[in-house]
């Protein structure tokens, strides 16, 4: 579950980016969360740990910096006993933005989960710390993370795997690299299990800022996918046998581009 707001304050955005952001010509994903994030003043903080390559962090400290940021730091988390240091909790609450970076989403679910880092992660964004996370960095804010699953439109009985994420958001399920990649088939498999579930599905270079109210904005070049299944007639997913491909009545799904919106608790789409 979401870390508990304290009385007086409001949740800090949460801002899953669907990988392969702009980062040089028109930065304006990671433009618009600096901003959010207090400008020139905004301190970042950057955790590599989904990444295997040494420079990522300092990548994305250079990038921050361009943008404008003064002050910015990356944690060089690469196993569990990093996520016990005090030293980085302490690096960490000074941030008033926390950027998770691309890579294998199990990296950090291993590394992190359960750890100081990601339990002060968690009460950071309930405090108004703004939290962004490119493609690993975005699938891991779900209650229940996509980590891998079928190619294509069609859903089906082992469609999808899923793993426990951080749980900034516990209504919602993100897909990342959407379009690029053809994942409606395991977003559709992973709301068929539950209609509680909310999918989210992010085209690259394209970011949902979710603000503290749980209505998302559409920023980037590409498109968001929203599977809807809040009024779902029927998911043959129990009597499936594996492979089987699934049928799914009266699900909605809404395409929106950049300005569009969406109301998370109210099921609402709409645009600006």
């Amino acid at each position: 579950m979401p870390s508990p707001t304290i009385d007086g304050t409001q949740r800090g955005y949460v801002i899953p980016i669907g990988g392969a952001e702009e980062k040089i010509d028109n930065p304006e994903i990671l433009a618009k969360f600096v901003e959010l994030s207090g400008g020139k003043d905004a301190v970042i903080t950057v955790i590599p740990t989904a990444s295997q390559l040494d420079d990522t962090g300092s990548r994305y400290q250079k990038i921050f910096e361009e943008i404008g940021v003064k002050k910015t730091y990356s944690l060089p988390i690469t196993e569990r006993s990093d996520a016990q240091n005090p030293d980085y909790v302490k690096t960490l609450e000074k941030s008033t933005g926390i950027f998770v970076t691309g890579g294998n989403q199990l990296r950090l679910s291993t590394i992190l989960g359960g750890t100081p880092i990601a339990k002060t992660i968690r009460q950071l964004n309930a405090q108004g710390v703004n939290y962004a996370g490119t493609s690993a960095g975005a699938a891991i804010v779900s209650q229940h993370m996509i980590t891998g699953g079928s190619t294509g439109i069609v859903p089906t009985e082992d469609g999808v795997n899923l793993a426990p994420g951080m749980g900034l958001i516990n209504t919602i399920v993100v897909d990342q690299h959407f379009n690029q990649r053809n994942r409606l088939a395991r977003l559709l498999s992973a709301v068929s299990y539950n209609p509680f579930l909310i999918g989210i599905g992010l085209d690259e270079d394209t970011a949902a800022f979710i603000d503290h109210d749980n209505v998302f904005t559409v920023v980037g070049s590409g498109a968001i996918t929203v599977v809807d299944p809040s009024d779902i007639e029927y998911s043959s997913m129990a009597e499936a046998r594996t492979g089987d491909a699934l049928t799914l009545l009266n699900v909605k799904l809404h395409i929106l581009a950049a300005g569009g919106r969406f109301d998370i608790s109210n099921r609402k789409a709409y645009v600006s």
